[in-house]
């Protein structure tokens, strides 16, 4: 059964308020919002106090309790409780926030007795009471949804075969995602509320050679080796995967400094003693205060369930707590194994010439630059703490979903003025430190290269939007670093492929130089699309696909291109990719047709019906 949230908002509309109620407004509309997409069961209940009018039970039945509204009685979440929200009265009575009692004054003896009560309430639940400062915070402050505290893993922690300690596991940390977006149709009948305007997706496989649909049972997956495709069972690959038993053992401990930060690696785990264990607690506290004090880390090994198909190796860090409800407990973050490091070495700069590195002046500007934007300055509040700053893009998205709700044909809100100070400097802040920002410009001068003749063909591609002429650094110590135009590229690079296909297609030495920055060119995309992780290389190859077109077109090579784009969307679909297939679709990448290559033999309308054929039919 579902857990269900009552949420009760107690709001100040007295003239002290005044200028902040269009914030709360915006804010709590927020929080409905929220809970109508991811708690539609909750209920919600609105409190005024402050208010000209009294309308509150208390106040019939005991007496007192002036001017306190019940905007909205306690019940299931609705699109009345938003409406509700956007429109609170302005009163024109004072009152204190918890007794919501009219007050001449508001001292502060009767504010220290509202904090005592309200961290009494926090100390008597799993509750903590939180002082916002600024707008920002105060919509960090309301939490996106409530996540209900599910273990990762229940078991032993190993510390040798006769000694283990119970311990619970949770996630500490895990991406937000957007809600689901399904498939909607508008061909049911808008009078039907039966409708559901689902979409049903049917997905067939067709022979290449046969053109018959080819049955499951009759299906079987490939992997590339070399230039074959090895094909492998599904009882094959069950037989082969690596099926260790359920445990997390400790393997040793080695000192803080030497797990890298960039080796963290996913989400963030806590370990806990498991609770009224009291050896446990005793066992684990034990454990944190030692390790810290030696300022050492575990290295874990860890199967979470029974029969997992892979093991996970990390690091656990001690969390001492300076809380009295709060006992000790560990963070576990995952390692990296050696095919997962990427090791891109670059080189240092204390080899460059004295000439290239940074003068006294120019390095003090930029340590001065540097303290300007510190987030957390002495005497002040931090600036975006993780716990109070919310996704921006997520927000946003909310605040659609909700106009969309009650106009189809609402157009996408320009961003919150309060998010769009999480994705900007403070401009007060700039304003006021302006003759250090000056300072640091002065000591780094920008200017323009002069342009350069692009005959030699060697020159890296600008988009059409980059002012003729890259920008670079120019100072008084530091020089460009001279290329020679002269050398010939002979291969494509993962760092720059685009700029050596070009330079390699512009060689006229000889024709064997086109034919292999195309096959090195189809390799790498293909390389690109198949180990990519969750589509992050999905831009760079598609970046490459454009540049393979454009090069196939103007060397008269479009069947070529015309082939690995039949081929490559095959092989997608093959391996279960059609993501990057649905990303080819958005950059409109098609076949190379006749009226753009004389060579090719692909009309428009083949064309067009390749662009389409992997969209999804609305039922």
């Amino acid at each position: 059964m579902a857990r269900k949230e009552s949420l009760l908002l107690l709001l100040d509309v007295g003239p002290s308020m005044h200028s902040f109620l269009p914030e709360v407004e915006r804010f709590c509309t927020m929080l409905v919002q929220k809970k109508m997409i991811y708690n539609k069961n909750d209920e919600v209940g609105v409190v005024l106090f402050g208010t000209d009018d009294t309308n509150n039970e208390l106040t019939s039945e005991v007496g007192g309790y002036q001017h306190v509204v019940v905007l909205r009685d306690s019940k299931v979440v609705d699109g009345d409780a938003i409406e509700a929200l956007q429109k609170l009265p302005r009163g024109n009575f004072p009152g204190d926030f918890v007794r919501g009692n009219s007050t001449e004054n508001a001292d502060k003896r009767i504010l220290d007795e509202n904090d005592c009560l309200l961290n009494r309430f926090s100390r008597g639940a799993c509750t903590k009471t939180v002082y916002v400062e600024s707008p920002t915070k105060l919509l960090g402050a309301l939490q996106t949804r409530n996540v209900s505290p599910v273990t990762i893993s229940r078991g032993d922690l190993e510390l040798s075969p006769k000694m283990k300690i119970k311990v619970w596991v949770y996630k500490k940390t895990s991406e937000e995602m957007f809600p689901k977006l399904k498939k909607y149709s508008d061909k049911a009948s808008p009078t039907d509320r039966s409708a559901t305007h689902g979409v049903k997706v049917n997905v067939q496989y067709i022979g290449a050679d046969s053109n018959k649909v080819v049955p499951p049972q009759q299906r079987i997956k490939g992997y590339r080796y070399g230039p074959q495709l090895v094909p492998i069972s599904s009882a094959e690959v069950e037989a082969i995967k690596f099926k260790p038993d359920k445990s997390v053992k400790l393997l040793g401990f080695t000192n803080a400094t030497n797990i890298m930060r960039h080796y963290y690696m996913k989400d963030v785990y806590i370990f806990i003693a498991e609770p009224a264990n009291m050896k446990a607690i005793l066992a684990v506290s034990a454990l944190v205060r030692a390790m810290k004090e030696m300022n050492m880390v575990a290295i874990l090994r860890c199967v979470w369930r029974q029969g997992q198909a892979n093991v996970v190796v990390g690091v656990l860090t001690p969390n001492e707590s300076n809380a009295e409800n709060m006992p000790d407990s560990f963070f576990f973050n995952v390692l990296p194994f050696a095919e997962d490091v990427r090791d891109f070495r670059f080189p240092s700069f204390s080899k460059f010439p004295s000439s290239w590195q940074p003068n006294e002046q120019q390095q003090d500007a930029a340590d001065k630059l540097v303290m300007m934007l510190d987030l957390a300055p002495p005497g002040k509040e931090e600036a975006l703490q993780a716990d109070f700053t919310p996704n921006p893009v997520l927000e946003r998205f909310y605040h659609f979903l909700e106009l969309k709700s009650k106009n189809p044909d609402a157009f996408a809100p320009p961003l919150d003025n309060t998010l769009l100070q999480i994705t900007k400097p403070d401009p007060e802040l700039l304003s006021q430190n302006k003759s250090v920002i000056d300072e640091f410009c002065k000591q780094f001068e920008l200017k323009k290269n002069p342009k350069i003749n692009q005959s030699s063909g060697d020159e890296p591609t600008r988009s059409s939007e980059e002012p003729e002429g890259s920008v670079a650094l120019n100072t008084r110590t530091v020089n460009s670093v001279d290329n020679d135009s002269s050398a010939k590229v002979d291969s494509i690079g993962d760092l720059t492929p685009i700029q050596d296909f070009e330079a390699m297609m512009a060689r006229r030495d000889s024709k064997k130089w086109v034919d292999k920055a195309i096959k090195d060119m189809k390799a790498l995309i293909y390389e690109l699309v198949e180990n990519s992780y969750r589509g992050d290389t999905y831009e760079k190859a598609v970046n490459c696909l454009v540049a393979l077109r454009k090069g196939c077109i103007l060397e008269h090579e479009s069947k070529q291109f015309n082939e690995l784009l039949r081929r490559i969307t095959k092989f997608c679909q093959e391996i279960d990719l059609i993501t990057f297939c649905e990303f080819l679709l958005t950059k409109h990448i098609t076949l190379i047709t006749k009226t753009e290559a004389i060579d090719s033999d692909v009309g428009d309308e083949e064309a067009l019906r390749y662009l389409i054929k992997t969209e999804p039919a609305l039922d």
